[in-house]
């Protein structure tokens, strides 16, 4: 025989009880804060959107006027041979 256990027969205490009294205006102010909610994600989301396209404008210009792909002019490593 098991004993129940304490923590399952505090709960099921608690839901038998009477259940307090929840204010009128709960679910206007419930889906007004989801409305600020969904309005703050889609702000940032937008504007994570913007720096994403600014940085790949920024990173096009800048390849633009570098031009990484070609190669570094030649350098000298030895002074030029002169009086042989």
């Amino acid at each position: 025989m098991s004993f129940p256990d304490r923590k399952e027969t505090e709960v099921r205490r608690m839901l038998e009880g009477p259940h307090p009294a929840l204010p009128p205006d709960l679910a206007g102010r419930a889906a007004e804060r989801g409305h600020r909610i969904l309005l703050r994600h889609r702000a940032l989301r937008t504007i994570g959107w913007l720096l994403l396209l600014a940085a790949v404008v920024a990173f096009g210009v800048w390849a633009a006027i570098v031009e990484p792909w070609t190669a570094p002019p030649p350098t000298d490593t030895a002074p030029p041979l002169e009086g042989w």
